[in-house]
Parts: structure tokens; C-alpha cells; sequence
């Protein structure tokens, strides 16, 4: 059995599982989960299917997402832990708590709620996509090429760190772009059960982020996450942990207890 890629950082008692937005991978969160083993914490730094060191598959769902981390968990011997994810990551924790609620201790859902979203990574797709590394031989010239598809600089950088070296001269993307490319309405799928996770659980939203709208989406959130508390964190957007990292820490740090 084919089993995700991980960094595991410190070697605290309790186990905390941190999953990364679309695009994304487990190391961006590294400041964090180094903040977190200092608590007393063992994080686990995983890269979703198609992301980061983790294998590529044709195959890509939020179900199948959540085996992933079943067999993670049962592969590393982890009873439960303290979920966080971000964006992607969170719709991923939402649905394994749902389903699974006897292997997550707390719930923390990174700026983003259960509903649809439509499919809006269009552009950075294509810019990704069309990454011809046969001409693109320099991180230089790969931040200009996507220059063309991306004007947000942080989103650039972000986009970024998925370059490698596949070998000397010849560089290469980590995320599976081909499956990818294809999987908008998978990204933004609804997240339904006709169950509850009736643990702890916080919502973190950016304060000028438009992912989760306190007054239209609380119905929804509290119907599947009775227990739910909702924070905002000021001076951020969707990116919350990275545009704001201490408020978002200590918001975090305080909820956890």
C-alpha cells in the first residue's frame, strides 16, 4: 500500500496532523509545527495525494483523500490526533471527522467551509501547466513565466516552492499538474454527511478573506460541527497562517488550551 509523504517534527505524546491547502505541501507549514513540537506536540507534516513528496495518481477525491490518511494513521500507529487543515486540507479534515470522528481529538479548520465553491484556480493552472522546462531552466525564469498568469506576488512565491531540481539544469513541479488541471470541481465539492462531529472544533477565517461568510455559512458549519467556534484573524486573507502569523498562532495556541 502506497502511503503519503510526511516530515514529522517533534516527539511530544499527542499527535497533531496538519494538511495543506490546493497546490500546496506540508513543509509550508514548518514554522508553525516547529512553534507547535515546543508544546509538547508530534506533528506530522503530511503531503496530500499529487502534492509535495507524495505519490502521483490518476485518482483524486476528498474520499480518497481521506483513506490516505486512515492508512497514514494506521500505518504510523496513531489512535487520534489533533487535525488543522487549510483550505483543501480543511475539506479533507472536515470529511475524515465526519466520518471518522473516534480518530480526531480536536478539529481546526483553516479558512474555509463545508459548501461548493466554484472552480477559481484557472489561471494559476494554466500558468502551471504550461511550464516548459526544456526552455524554464532557472527559478528566475519560471517566476516570470508565471508572472503572465499570476499578479499577486505572495501567490507567486507560494507557487514557487513547488520547483525542484530534478536533476542539475533541469528543473521540475512537485504537484501532478496533468491530474490536477482537471480536478476544480473535485477541490470545491460540497462536503455532506448526515452525521455530526460534536467534538472541539475552531474555524479560523481570514478577516479579508471571502471563504467563509460568518452570517450565511454558521448554519451549515454548525450543523455538521455543533461545537463549533468561529475566529477571525485581522490583517489576513486566505492565507492566514502566513499573513499573520502570530495572531493566527496565538488564536490557535490559546483554542487548544
Amino acid at each position: 500500500m502506497t502511503q503519503l509523504h510526511s516530515n514529522i517534527i517533534g516527539s511530544g505524546a499527542r499527535n497533531f496532523i496538519i494538511l495543506h491547502g490546493f497546490l500546496g505541501m506540508g513543509d509550508n507549514w514548518k514554522t508553525h509545527a516547529k512553534n507547535l513540537a515546543h508544546n509538547g506536540y508530534c506533528i506530522h507534516l503530511v503531503d496530500a495525494r499529487n502534492h509535495g513528496r507524495s505519490f502521483w495518481s490518476d485518482q483524486f477525491s476528498y474520499p480518497l483523500m481521506v483513506q490516505d490518511l486512515l492508512n497514514y494513521m494506521d500505518f504510523h500507529h496513531l489512535g487520534d490526533a489533533i487535525f488543522l487543515g487549510h483550505s483543501m486540507g480543511g475539506k479533507t479534515a472536515m470529511s475524515f471527522a465526519l466520518q471518522h470522528p473516534h480518530r480526531i481529538e480536536k478539529l481546526v479548520v483553516v479558512d474555509i467551509a463545508p459548501k461548493y465553491y466554484a472552480p477559481h484556480h484557472q489561471q494559476i493552472l494554466a500558468g502551471l501547466s504550461t511550464m516548459d522546462f526544456k526552455v524554464l531552466s532557472s527559478r528566475a525564469a519560471a517566476g516570470l513565466h508565471l508572472e503572465k498568469f499570476v499578479t499577486e506576488i505572495g501567490v507567486r512565491q507560494f507557487l514557487l516552492k513547488n520547483l525542484y531540481w530534478i536533476e542539475e539544469g533541469k528543473l521540475g513541479l512537485r504537484p501532478n499538474i496533468a491530474v490536477l488541471k482537471n480536478a476544480a470541481e473535485s477541490i470545491g465539492a460540497t462536503i455532506a454527511s448526515d452525521k455530526q462531529f460534536v467534538k472541539p472544533t475552531l474555524f479560523l477565517k481570514g478577516e479579508n478573506s471571502n471563504y467563509i461568510n460568518t452570517d450565511s455559512d454558521l448554519q451549515d458549519i454548525t450543523r455538521l460541527f455543533p461545537k463549533a467556534n468561529i475566529t477571525s484573524i485581522k490583517k489576513a486573507g486566505h492565507w492566514l497562517h502566513a499573513e499573520n502569523p502570530k495572531d493566527f498562532f496565538d488564536s490557535l495556541t490559546t483554542w487548544l488550551g
